[in-house]
């Protein structure tokens, strides 16, 4: 990896890409630090602490944006409306015949499902917006407010210029992003989550040094934390590697081209293979799975029931509880089948072979070879799914076993890290073997 950013970096081009990328980073990072005004950021940096400390889901989001959201900085509210704006275009393409006619148009069709993308983030981060302000209206830290206006007129222009600057926040990183995918190098949008990740690693470093020091002071834990403390370490270097080589896997359907006669030539006769990523569906299920799941901690911000069947639901429905741990593996099972769906059509696949003389060996063309790979899809589909499950769960299950509920490094985190890291090497490689390409006339 780190050969192929050297070699890219030779080339005048591509270096200018990668500086372009890495201006649009350090941008982020200072939206990152840029507070919001009419906020107490020393009672909400303490109350954020206490929050992360349960393991909710509030942390997971602070963690994604690079501590932004527990600074209520410029960009607290994140890439995440922008997220959850893409999953629910790609939903409604599929569902609504209009929308899945425009993304069949081409180019043209593409730019309006886009544009229709941004104006549903922004309504997005308005709500998103809104219900953190709420959430901090109702919040204080030792008995300090949050938000230092809380009557009459002077809350409501607060509130007003509170979550206009969230929402703004939140589509000016959609903006940062595209500029990277025009003129920079990788995906934009998954280039700030991994930055924002990253910029959480002092962190997660720090509270590791937090335990060790703990295991030293305080007698009641016995010394486990010297033991709990390498494991998590030694966990987290297994995890990348366990995802690298997930994504590397794929299953190679062989394929047979029939013999055909041209004139006085031949041509096909040659064996070829389908690949099927192991990992096909890449981080979407658990994101799918996280924003059904952070519906309860959404409806948390706008009302805090202390008792009854709501505080019931809630405490149920906590990310540290089993019945959620059950939820979000079924979850995340329900949702890498539908995006199998959605990217693979077994019936046109057994089509397009037909249609160019391509046979699976063994296997009579037409429907047996569409059920044949179907059942393909559903096996490496189930395989994904576990593998996506047990990485996503890790995190939970180790918190719930030592304790340790605070860490700012999950899977899915990891999951992001390793994937763009990857994704953005392979387009570099990409990039270079296109400008080192002589072709047939050299």
């Amino acid at each position: 990896m780190f050969q192929t950013i050297r070699n890219a970096w030779k080339l005048p081009d591509l270096r200018k890409k990668i500086l372009f990328t890495l201006f649009i980073i350090i941008v982020f990072r200072f939206g990152s630090v840029i507070p919001v005004p009419f906020l107490n950021t020393e009672a909400l940096r303490g109350l954020m602490d206490s929050v992360s400390a349960t393991g909710s889901f509030l942390g997971y989001i602070n963690m994604l944006t690079g501590g932004a959201f527990a600074n209520a900085t410029l960009f607290a509210m994140g890439i995440t409306p922008y997220i959850n704006s893409s999953i629910i275009m790609q939903l409604l393409t599929v569902a609504i015949p209009p929308l899945e006619r425009m993304a069949k148009e081409g180019e043209e069709g593409r730019k309006k499902i886009a544009t229709i993308t941004r104006y549903v983030t922004v309504l997005l981060g308005l709500i998103q917006g809104t219900a953190y302000f709420f959430f901090l209206r109702n919040s204080a830290y030792q008995g300090d407010s949050i938000v230092l206006y809380v009557d009459g007129w002077e809350q409501v222009f607060a509130g007003a210029v509170i979550i206009l600057t969230f929402t703004a926040g939140t589509a000016l990183m959609m903006w940062l992003g595209e500029q990277i995918n025009q003129k920079g190098v990788g995906n934009g949008i998954s280039i700030l989550l991994f930055a924002g990740i990253v910029a959480r690693m002092p962190t997660t470093i720090s509270e590791l040094g937090y335990y060790l020091s703990l295991a030293m002071t305080d007698p009641s834990t016995e010394g486990l934390y010297f033991a709990f403390v390498p494991l998590f370490v030694v966990l987290f270097l297994a995890v990348i590697w366990f995802i690298v080589f997930m994504n590397n896997s794929e299953r190679r359907i062989p394929v047979q081209y029939a013999k055909r006669v041209v004139g006085r030539k031949m041509y096909g006769g040659q064996s070829s293979h389908i690949p099927i990523k192991v990992a096909m569906s890449g981080v979407m299920p658990i994101i799918f799975a996280s924003s059904i799941l952070s519906i309860p901690s959404t409806i948390q911000m706008f009302v805090n029931p202390s008792e009854g069947i709501g505080r019931a639901i809630l405490d149920a429905l906590s990310p540290n509880s089993l019945l959620y741990a059950v939820l979000y593996f079924l979850l995340i099972i329900m949702f890498a089948y539908f995006y199998m769906s959605i990217q693979y059509n077994p019936i046109e696949m057994a089509n397009n072979l037909r249609q160019s003389n391509g046979t699976i060996p063994g296997v009579r063309p037409g429907r047996p070879t569409a059920d044949f790979i179907a059942k393909i899809l559903s096996k490496i589909t189930l395989i994904g799914a576990l593998f996506l499950a047990v990485i996503a769960l890790l995190p939970i299950v180790y918190g719930a076993v030592t304790g340790m509920h605070n860490m700012m490094l999950g899977g899915t985190s990891i999951i992001i890290l390793v994937g763009v890291a990857l994704d953005t090497v392979k387009q570099l490689e990409s990039q270079m073997m296109m400008r080192h390409y002589k072709g047939f006339l050299d």
